[in-house]
């Protein structure tokens, strides 16, 4: 039925090319804040995500503390001046061990609530999409 006579396929690269958009996103479903609120796979990916910064964070935080508590008492168990030193008839490696982890304490909490809240804050800007 054909009366011409047909053309081999073309040989070599042949360029595809995306359509062209002329400045409006289409949208595709629902927002992220809806995937979260309705539990989906994408609302669950979130969440895991911010659990895991938040675990992870805790984990760094709590290694630095015992870090430091190792560190405190390293000093008191092997520096000699430290372990037989007095300040104002007691003993410094009690005051070192019972009244100088307290500061250590409250830098570690310090930091702990400033990056979990800059944490919840990156998830916040996510879900809200901001």
């Amino acid at each position: 039925m054909s009366t011409g006579p047909t053309q081999p396929p073309a040989t070599g690269r042949e360029r595809v090319a995306a359509p062209r958009r002329n400045g409006h996103r289409e949208s595709y479903g629902a927002t992220v804040s809806q995937e979260v609120a309705e539990q989906t796979a994408v609302g669950e990916v979130m969440v895991r995500s911010l659990i895991r910064s938040q675990l992870r964070l805790a984990i760094v935080v709590s290694a630095g503390f015992a870090a430091s508590l190792l560190l405190c008492w390293g000093a008191v168990r092997w520096v000699p001046a430290i372990a037989e030193s007095r300040l104002a008839g007691i003993p410094l490696p009690w005051l070192v061990l019972g009244v100088g982890v307290y500061p250590i304490i409250g830098a570690c909490a310090w930091l702990y609530v400033r990056a979990a809240a800059k944490n919840e804050s990156a998830y916040r800007d996510l879900v809200d999409e901001k």
